[in-house]
């Protein structure tokens, strides 16, 4: 169902829109955390350091999918509150033809330098095969990733967070009973975990394109609409490039980390792997939370409402610290549990390294959650550069700081580099916040 966030109760409508955001991020991170908890509770410990290690170039191909993802939402948002429906189902169709042609680019060059790739973080060599054979099961999908993201964005510039949630409870749901299937009844290894990812997102994203379409479909505009614009494009491409770097950079960072990471061997990795994937749930969570505040401040930037945009501000902060509570104290205090349920017959190694990393972030969601509710404002905005600024100076002071330190204290000084960089990011993205640039922002 579509919805009006440029009218209601701030608190109220954010929390009735970010939610349902907030469920389905937690199932779509399900996706990876069920590739590692079934690697490494069915396959073992060196299966769970090979999805982990691939992870991390991953997360490349996942961020052009959010950029595109952000780029379609931010205009389709800003249209939609303005209620140009025209206009706003071209911005749908421009982007669809844009993401086929770029996500065709991104396979050729993923199937080109996957293996370079894993050469280049130090991919020790008995997880070599198993990382490479995982990568490029996962590049086959890319299509699937791709739409997909680009049907959520969609439906999140329309106010519906619901739809999304029930595609990824379903979907996530069943990715973890194949991959368990494919594994233990098949004894496919790795590639069961890969394959399984692969046919329950593909489900997914071919019922979101339809169900999109469909919906576009019901929205009445009387001019015509044009399936493909260059100027809507340059719309589009202002917002997503400029996501699509930020993302693409911190995950080149999060490489240049995993490769100082596999310096320290296999059961270093996996611990690090168990426990990045934990943190992640919690870091991709709040950043969902902070792009339903950008589709909240793009639809009233739309509607030329920027009253509303401090309140939803304040609704944001109390929303993620509310969020935080039980993820940060259920880590810090039983972050050993959780831990075990990706490791099977765990070195002593890998559960301290999990705990040791988790003891040390645990603290900060608090604090990083501040800036992702800022970075939405920015972001839904479309104050691309202040938010660029402020993310890269975390993550290269990130990246720094666990090359430096890690010489010095090892693995524990990879992990202080996290709240130091979170710490200073966060400061930044307030101080953009409160110049309130985005108050001459509107689209045309």
């Amino acid at each position: 169902m579509n919805r009006d966030l440029t009218i209601g109760r701030p608190s109220k409508v954010l929390w009735q829109f970010c939610l349902p955001l907030f469920g389905s991020v937690i199932f779509q991170q399900l996706y990876n955390i069920a590739d590692s908890l079934v690697a490494g509770k069915f396959i073992g410990e060196q299966a769970l350091a090979a999805v982990g290690n691939s992870y991390e170039i991953t997360l490349i191909f996942i961020a052009f999918a959010f950029g595109c993802n952000i780029g379609c939402s931010v205009i389709v948002s800003q249209f939609f509150g303005a209620k140009k429906y025209s206009e706003m189902k071209t911005a749908i169709f421009t982007s669809l033809i844009s993401v086929a042609v770029l996500c065709a680019t991104l396979m050729i060059f993923g199937f080109g330098t996957s293996k370079l790739l894993l050469t280049l973080i130090r991919t020790p060599e008995e997880i070599m095969a198993d990382s490479l054979l995982y990568l490029r099961i996962y590049i086959l999908g890319l299509p699937f990733l791709f739409f997909y993201n680009i049907s959520t964005g969609i439906f999140s510039a329309l106010g519906d967070s619901r739809t999304p949630f029930i595609f990824l409870a379903i979907s996530s749901t069943c990715n973890i009973a194949v991959d368990i299937l494919f594994v233990t009844a098949f004894h496919m290894g790795v590639a069961g975990v890969a394959w399984a990812t692969f046919l329950c997102q593909g489900v997914s994203a071919v019922l979101a394109v339809l169900v999109v379409l469909r919906r576009i479909h019901s929205i009445k505009s009387d001019e015509k609409v044009v399936l493909f614009s260059l100027s809507i494009f340059t719309k589009i491409v202002v917002i997503a490039v400029p996501s699509i770097l930020q993302q693409s950079f911190v995950s080149v960072g999060n490489i240049v980390i995993q490769s100082v990471i596999n310096g320290f061997g296999p059961s270093v990795i996996a611990g690090y792997s168990a426990a990045i994937k934990l943190n992640n749930l919690v870091i991709t969570s709040l950043t969902t939370v902070g792009n339903g505040i950008s589709n909240y401040t793009a639809q009233n930037i739309g509607a030329i409402k920027f009253d509303r945009i401090k309140s939803g501000f304040r609704a944001g902060i109390k929303m993620v610290w509310i969020l935080c509570i039980p993820l940060a104290f259920g880590y810090f205090f039983a972050g050993k549990y959780l831990l075990l349920l990706f490791l099977d017959e765990p070195t002593g190694t890998a559960v301290q390294t999990g705990i040791q990393f988790l003891h040390i972030v645990s603290p900060f969601y608090f604090v990083v959650a501040v800036k992702l509710a800022a970075d939405g404002i920015l972001r839904g905005s479309g104050q691309m550069t202040m938010f660029m600024i402020s993310t890269f100076t975390d993550l290269i002071l990130r990246v720094v700081l666990s090359i430096v330190l890690s010489g010095f204290f090892g693995s524990l000084g990879i992990w202080c580099s996290w709240p130091i960089g979170w710490t200073l990011g966060t400061v930044l993205s307030i101080v953009f916040y409160r110049k309130e640039s985005w108050k001459n922002t509107a689209i045309s």
